[in-house]
């Protein structure tokens, strides 16, 4: 997941379907500064994603002392969520569909755009720094943990090392015009551009459970 403002990757899930990958992602954001609801979201058309929400921040209502109590999970009444669904024939694109899920309409439209364009971009770049996901290759990754561990450190290497030229700022300082920023700067958590050798040296090497 993507925060639209600065382009950093706030959390990443990997797992055998979306659902199950969705999950680890909204369990992350409710450990990282969302605790009590997910943030505004914007998808594609891609099933997973609300059911995720649901199970990580839904909650089950309050039994009536009528009938059964309720069981199932309910989202909240101000979530905020946009899908763009792809219109295609033939193969093309031919537009786009946008389905507001949560959230009154003209608010959530709003706040989210009606533009998923910068996570295809993320995407992509992804693809030419992590060989892992290149189309139809042999370097694919052969178990879950090997390839949590390339997109770790792809992750980190986006936020902290690879300037933005959409983040970056003009100023007029020693015959310079632009002052180039990576997401971990423009997220206010770091105030330089991190090198290779600060990242391996300051980043802890993650356990991984081959069980």
């Amino acid at each position: 997941m993507i925060d639209s403002d600065t382009r950093l990757r706030v959390a990443s899930g990997i797992a055998k379907t979306e659902t199950e990958a969705s999950q680890i992602v909204f369990t992350m954001l409710k450990q990282r500064g969302h605790p009590d609801k997910p943030p505004p979201t914007i998808s594609d058309g891609w099933g997973g994603i609300r059911e995720a929400m649901v199970e990580v921040y839904g909650q089950v209502p309050p039994y009536s002392g009528r009938g059964r109590p309720p069981t199932l999970k309910q989202p909240g009444e101000d979530w905020q969520y946009l899908q763009m669904v792809k219109q295609r024939e033939n193969g093309r694109v031919i537009g786009t569909e946008l389905r507001v899920i949560y959230g009154d309409e003209t608010e959530v439209l709003a706040l989210l755009g009606k533009s998923t364009s910068y996570i295809e971009r993320s995407n992509l770049t992804s693809r030419h720094f992590n060989s892992r996901l290149t189309r139809k290759t042999l370097a694919f990754s052969k178990t879950i943990a090997m390839h949590q561990a390339a997109a770790t450190l792809e992750d980190a290497y986006y936020n902290l090392v690879r300037p933005h030229k959409t983040l970056r700022q003009e100023v007029v300082a020693q015959g310079r015009r632009w002052l180039p920023r990576t997401p971990a700067m423009a997220s206010a958590l770091t105030e330089h551009i991190w090198t290779v050798k600060e990242l391996f040296s300051n980043i802890p090497v993650p356990i991984v459970n081959n069980t």
